[in-house]
């Protein structure tokens, strides 16, 4: 039988800032976008145990294509670009289950 995971989805956001000028993250909104989707999601009650955990993280490997996060436990990486992008990703990947496509980063 499957253990029943503690979070039901977890998402990271990459708030990498690097100081030798290469792009990263934090030069793209990041900490702003983490901020809204931990709000979103305290707002929504989905937060804690058998829900939604929302966790800053340090470099995530792909500040190129950045500002990034990934959520699990399906894997799924997006970059956004404003608001609107984060309350998708928000109503339907962490509350509905469904990824949204055309967030998603190219492997």
């Amino acid at each position: 039988m499957p253990e029943k995971l503690y979070f039901e989805r977890h998402i990271f956001f990459c708030l990498n800032e690097r100081k030798n000028g290469e792009s990263s993250c934090a030069q793209h909104q990041a900490r702003k976008a983490f901020d809204q989707c931990k709000q979103k999601i305290r707002d929504a009650e989905l937060s804690g145990p058998g829900q939604v955990r929302v966790n800053q993280a340090g470099c995530l490997g792909r500040c190129e294509q950045g500002p990034v996060a990934v959520v699990y436990p399906e894997g799924t990486w997006y970059t956004y670009v404003d608001e609107a992008d984060m309350d998708e990703i928000v109503e339907s990947h962490l509350k509905a289950g469904k990824p949204v496509e055309r967030l998603r980063l190219q492997d």
